[in-house]
């Protein structure tokens, strides 16, 4: 690779990160008497949680070829599982590991309906677009259905801490949620680039047919994407479910499949597969959580940070295709 090429790649994989400093200095200069505080910097990152711990799991689907649009949904089940969870009557001495039973039975939940996803997709043969569109109406039924249709309210115990903006524990910084979340993406970037799965996964993304003619198991490997996807949907469930105060609500992040979806993009993955960054998805979520924190801090109305988010998606999906062609 010749030294010009070798910037190009280095500008490409920061792109995102440029463009999360590129927003926080055109705030600052619009708004120099408004800056970022620690509280506002706290909020942004737990506003980003949810976001980009389900965007963690549509890297991995989009960078595979293929797209998840029930997410939002499976975090609204999940929510109410955890719920229905730390309701449930089950002694006194099962009340200290109740918000880890909760925990469990919510990730549980999620993989339940990544892998139902998984299986769909792989055994009738149909475009993931289809399928998960159908399941995006069949996890917010379920949820209403197990929720009665309102809000499951319980108490959320010690996962109440792990979203508060200011740790009880101070030298944590921030929220325990946000460790969690750098966490998850750690262990989803070596997922990704360094194990046999994550490459097998990525090399169906950019050709299924050469991957299938290589000896890659596509049908399993798609499978476990998609587990692994309801896997980070549930733990975002049962953060939502912690975040509303200790309530499974059925009704809540209609929408979230789009927020993860522009995550993922912004972050510099192809929607046609086989390019994504774990790095870029959290650069992303962050940028969107920004512009959200920065919005209501101005006294914009919630459009304008539609309209910001809306262009900044077609810029990044118009950037993707202008790499296509230069590759090409």
């Amino acid at each position: 690779m010749n030294r010009s090429g070798g910037v190009r790649t280095v500008l490409t994989s920061l792109a995102p990160a440029l463009t999360l400093v590129a927003a926080v200095l055109l705030f600052w200069v619009i708004a120099p008497d408004r800056p970022l505080g620690l509280l506002d910097v706290r909020t942004i990152l737990i506003q980003t949680v949810i976001v980009a711990t389900v965007g963690l799991g549509m890297t991995l689907v989009i960078a595979s070829g293929g797209i998840d649009l029930s997410v939002g949904s499976a975090v609204a089940l999940s929510g109410v599982v955890a719920a229905k969870v730390m309701n449930a009557d089950l002694g006194p001495d099962a009340a200290p590991w109740q918000p880890a039973l909760a925990l469990i039975a919510a990730c549980g939940a999620g993989a339940l309906c990544g892998a139902y996803n998984g299986l769909l997709h792989t055994l009738l043969g149909l475009p993931a677009f289809i399928v998960t569109l159908g399941t995006l109406g069949f996890y917010r039924g379920a949820a209403k259905w197990i929720s009665d249709s309102s809000p499951v309210y319980a108490k959320a115990g010690w996962l109440s801490e792990w979203v508060a903006p200011i740790p009880s524990i101070p030298w944590l910084v921030v929220a325990p949620a946000v460790w969690l979340m750098l966490a998850l993406a750690f262990g989803a970037a070596i997922l990704m680039h360094r194990t046999v799965f994550g490459r097998h996964a990525v090399a169906i993304g950019s050709n299924e047919e050469a991957a299938r003619r290589a000896g890659v198991p596509v049908r399993w490997v798609k499978l476990r994407v998609y587990a692994i996807c309801g896997l980070c949907v549930g733990l975002a469930g049962v953060l939502q479910f912690a975040r509303l105060g200790g309530s499974g609500d059925p009704t809540v992040q209609v929408g979230l499949e789009l927020r993860a979806i522009a995550a993922v993009v912004i972050g510099g993955a192809s929607l046609t597969g086989g390019v994504a960054s774990i790095f870029g998805t959290l650069c992303g979520a962050l940028l969107m959580a920004l512009l959200d924190n920065r919005s209501t801090a101005l006294g914009w109305p919630n459009y304008v940070q539609e309209l910001l988010v809306g262009h900044i998606i077609i810029a990044a999906v118009a950037l993707d295709r202008i790499r296509g062609r230069r590759l090409s």
